[in-house]
């Protein structure tokens, strides 16, 4: 069966969540489109969208055509040649509404699992839950065609897990988008030793045809991304811990955060970050990698006692910030939590006045990351900043300077562990993954 024939029966399993909705929405631009394509046009498509709340369909309805106008919006040029045998669209608030109830069309929202029977690519992007998508797996393998191909969304658990305990036969591979799916270029494609050939080829396709950016990774739990990600955030943890000998338990996370997001210049502090990804996300992780990684120990008590409490992070359903390890308030940090008093600390001057000054000056060079994203010479300000950064004493300087040793540690492990097939895979995967503007495996240290 080709890839092509595929397309016609694809379908996304937990299609309403955060991630399966991007995912979802990308298949519907990408079969709009082919239905549209000459080569496509007595193909009949279907994309099956399944989820357990029908609430959540609705919304995942209202969020695919809001996301259809708009991305037909910007495909005007081409959609306007694509109808132009159409001589009953003529204004392009025409062309626009015609391909996006067309393309909606090809839509069947369902709570029923049986309903994706029939299809032939099966992206699943449920909870990273193992014993979860194992369950899912195994309805899938008794009700599907033993053609039908499997993309799992899994941040982080062994495809040879999931494809052997759920005898797949080698037509599951690990298709890790990043958040959010439909902005994010990156894409991360898992295959084990089992892999069927035909599969990873046609999931290269596939990336090509959602315009990613592909990354291979071999099969080791957490893979390159948070692989990477999950060892910085434990440091982070450590670094807060080093610092309760002098400081308490908000100012050292806030010191910690500042220096990972300024004199790293990074988009976001370690613990900002932990916040987006969501605190129980994190802690997932942790234990799948935990579980499934042979002499290296992989724990927080500072992650667990977080969770304990109830502090989750993660987002609001409108994309807004939940509050974790910091505050937040339209996006902007208001406080830290305090383990020891449970509850936040609000920024205030009487306290953050003076860990600025222990922190002591950033090095001169330094550019901010918003300002050297959009700098054409960034390599070079970084080389000299960096330089620069290595002959300060400050004590930002030198968690900086801790952070980024460790940070090549940990990539150069990715490498050696045979994660990451190249040094060129690690850095691709945290500067298109999550934009940085280096990647760990580098000369500043």
């Amino acid at each position: 069966m080709e890839l092509a024939e595929r397309y016609q029966h694809a379908g996304v399993l937990g299609a309403a969540g955060k991630m399966g909705s991007g995912i979802a929405l990308l298949l519907a631009q990408e079969l709009g489109q082919r239905r549209l394509r000459a080569d496509g046009s007595q193909r009949r498509y279907k994309l099956t969208l399944m989820d357990v709340d029908d609430a959540a369909l609705d919304g995942l309805r209202r969020y695919l055509r809001a996301q259809l106008v708009r991305f037909a919006e910007k495909s005007t040029v081409a959609l306007r040649a694509a109808y132009a045998e159409r001589k009953d669209l003529v204004e392009n608030s025409e062309i626009i509404q015609t391909f996006v109830d067309e393309t909606l069309d090809l839509v069947r929202l369902t709570t029923d699992l049986g309903a994706l029977a029939e299809c032939r690519l099966v992206f699943e992007a449920v909870a990273e839950n193992i014993d979860l998508k194992l369950k899912i797996f195994r309805q899938l393998n008794e009700m599907c065609s033993p053609e039908t191909w499997f993309f799992t969304n899994t941040s982080s658990i062994p495809i040879r897990l999931l494809d052997e305990q759920a005898e797949l036969n080698g037509r599951i591979v690990g298709f890790h988008f990043y958040n959010p799916p439909a902005v994010q270029r990156l894409l991360e494609l898992i295959t084990w030793e089992k892999t069927r050939p035909e599969l990873v080829e046609a999931a290269k396709q596939i990336t090509g045809d959602l315009r990613k950016k592909l990354f291979p990774a071999n099969d080791i739990a957490g893979f390159i991304g948070n692989g990477h990600f999950i060892r910085d955030g434990l440091h982070g943890i450590a670094q807060v811990e080093a610092l309760r000998k002098d400081h308490d338990h908000p100012s050292a996370v806030y010191l910690i955060n500042r220096v990972t997001q300024e004199w790293l210049v990074r988009p976001m502090g370690i613990f900002q970050l932990i916040d987006y990804v969501g605190i129980d996300v994190f802690q997932c992780i942790l234990g799948v990698m935990d579980r499934h990684i042979e002499g290296e120990e992989l724990k927080s008590k500072m992650i667990d006692e977080m969770m304990a409490l109830g502090i989750r992070g993660g987002q609001h359903s409108d994309g807004s910030q939940k509050d974790g390890f910091l505050r937040y308030d339209r996006g902007k940090i208001t406080g830290v939590y305090c383990l020891d008093r449970k509850e936040y600390r609000e920024l205030d001057p009487s306290w953050i006045d003076p860990l600025h000054q222990a922190l002591g000056e950033l090095p001169s060079g330094h550019h901010p990351w918003k300002a050297l994203s959009r700098d054409r010479n960034k390599d070079e300000k970084l080389a000299e900043y960096f330089a620069r950064l290595k002959e300060s004493k400050t004590l930002g300087a030198q968690i900086a300077l801790g952070y980024l040793k460790r940070s090549k540690e940990i990539g150069q492990q990715l490498l050696d562990h045979g994660v990451a097939q190249s040094a060129d895979d690690v850095n691709g995967v945290l500067l298109n993954g999550f934009y940085h503007l280096y990647g760990p495996i580098n000369e500043y240290v």
